[in-house]
């Protein structure tokens, strides 16, 4: 019993670490970076700026099987699978398009410049400049998934619809967490919106 007990105040004690390291991790990292026009009750109105994204297109359409393929593949990259063998910090969130075939992004920290950046091992990465865009964006907590990721799409859906913002059909999944991080983990819906309709908030 003795020896049980000292084994799961290990086992406790390594998870108050890696938690605690997880938590202070995100501190330090660099994130895609916006303004905040106005909250709602469900959603806010965001302003993002043009920005540099690592990319890979995957031929699936559920989050399941695009976010491992998609992460393995640009965490690769950014770890040193590229010419120069150069590490490349990791940003927040991890972006990924909601469409047929989805496209996962990591941001590119803003000491890089496209040209500057070391050419990928794998020749399905791509460099993407994102326009700057508005967008809405909606938040929910705890490990996403395929049911959850459609059911706050839908509820982003109806929210704007009710507030009489036009929106376009260009959908992303942020996620803000290492899958080992277990304590306010942070996801979000994002949506591109039409940025003529007189609606969104300057």
């Amino acid at each position: 019993m003795k020896i049980l007990s000292i084994i799961l105040g290990v086992i406790l004690l390594a998870f108050i670490i890696v938690q605690l390291y997880a938590i202070n991790g995100q501190r330090n990292i660099e994130t895609y970076p916006y303004e905040v026009s106005k909250k709602y009750d469900a959603f806010e109105i965001r302003s993002y700026e043009a920005t540099l994204f690592t990319s890979v297109k995957l031929s699936t359409n559920t989050y399941k099987d695009a976010s491992s393929k998609g992460f393995s593949i640009l965490a690769g990259y950014i770890f040193g699978g590229n010419e120069k063998n150069e590490k490349i910090a990791m940003t927040s969130p991890v972006a990924m398009s909601l469409e047929d075939s989805m496209t996962m992004m990591f941001m590119v920290p803003k000491n890089f410049k496209k040209e500057t950046l070391p050419q990928p091992n794998q020749s399905q990465i791509k460099f993407k400049e994102e326009p700057a865009k508005t967008v809405a964006a909606i938040s929910f907590g705890g490990w996403a998934d395929d049911e959850k990721i459609e059911k706050y799409k839908q509820k982003l859906k109806l929210a704007l619809d009710a507030e009489g913002i036009i929106y376009t059909n260009r959908f992303y999944f942020f996620g803000y967490n290492p899958p080992f991080e277990v304590f306010n983990r942070k996801n979000e819906i994002v949506v591109e919106l039409e940025t003529k309709t007189p609606n969104i908030p300057k």
